[in-house]
């Protein structure tokens, strides 16, 4: 019964300082959040208002502005990789799955899928042949 209670003491003082751990993993990823959980379309709202992500939107505005075939190629190389550096990266510093279980990070899957229906629909559109056919 030795190795046992050992075990059990142990997991329960390693368990206790998680619960802070992660608090103070919100104060430093999120320091204005409020202790509500963080829904997907907060999330989305919350990374589109990064400069990377407002900078890659005025970039599809102009694609669509001048209907660049090259442009919506390099736009949509940005989107994908501000999505992985969001995503995969994790430029949190390894904190992104402790802040998620805590709550003050949502889902980034609505952000991921309006990106991606973005940059598909910049490559669809400028993919079409231009009509200069002349109108009588």
């Amino acid at each position: 019964m030795g190795p046992l209670r050992r075990g059990l003491i142990l997991a329960a003082l390693l368990t206790r300082p998680v619960a802070a751990r992660a608090q103070d993993v919100c104060a430093k990823v999120r320091p204005g959040w409020d202790g509500a959980p963080v829904p997907a379309w907060e999330e989305a709202i919350l990374l589109f208002g990064s400069p990377a992500s407002l900078v890659l939107l005025f970039a599809s505005a102009l694609v669509l502005r001048f209907r660049s075939a090259w442009g919506a190629l390099a736009v949509f190389v940005g989107w994908s990789l501000l999505v992985s550096a969001f995503t995969l990266f994790d430029p949190t510093g390894g904190q992104r799955p402790a802040a998620a279980a805590e709550g003050c990070i949502g889902s980034p899957a609505l952000y991921i899928a309006i990106v991606m229906a973005v940059g598909v629909g910049l490559l669809l559109y400028t993919g079409r042949p231009k009509d200069d056919t002349p109108r009588a």
